[in-house]
């Protein structure tokens, strides 16, 4: 088994680029790879012991012979069933495995896509509230720049652009 690359962090942490190397990878795909021999391996040992054990059945006599390798016919087709029986659960399991394993991916495809949406979302939020508040600041700028004009003016003697005082009133009785 190879050794990890990098820590498996939880989902949301550290740089995602990081979370799985490519050791991980490979590693899953050797164990799947063996699984796959494995299996037809066991198919292979299936044919060969219903094969003999067909013959044993057809001969009466080579019934309680044992074989070259030690074995009794009986011994071969109990083997041959225990394999056959192996070899189906051990398909069985690889298919639910693969589905498990594309259910996970489009999952990780949908919540990639909404991320992005949100993102998208979220970034021309920012962008309006970036020219929103750009305008507002342009248009206090020329305000002000408009005041400091009037007050120059005024000061240079143009009494129609100084402000007009405030009316005082009368006092309360």
């Amino acid at each position: 088994m190879a050794a990890v690359d990098a820590e498996v962090k939880p989902a949301g942490t550290g740089d995602a680029a990081r979370r799985w190397t490519r050791s991980d990878l490979i590693e899953g795909d050797a164990s799947m790879t063996r699984m796959i021999f494995a299996a037809a391996a066991a198919l292979a040992l299936l044919g060969s012991g219903q094969a003999l054990a067909l013959q044993a059945a057809s001969d009466p006599a080579a019934a309680g012979k044992r074989l070259p390798d030690g074995t009794t016919a009986e011994e071969r087709s109990n083997t041959a069933r225990l394999n056959a029986e192996q070899a189906s659960r051990a398909k069985q399991d690889n298919i639910t495995y693969e589905q498990e394993t594309l259910a996970e991916q489009q999952q990780e495809a949908a919540d990639q896509a909404r991320f992005a949406e949100e993102t998208a979302a979220y970034e021309a939020e920012k962008a309006r509230v970036a020219a929103l508040s750009a305008e507002e600041r342009m248009k206090f700028e020329a305000e002000l720049a408009a005041w400091h004009a009037d007050v120059a003016a005024c000061k240079a003697g143009e009494t129609h652009r100084c402000a007009k005082p405030r009316p005082t009133l009368p006092p309360q009785p």
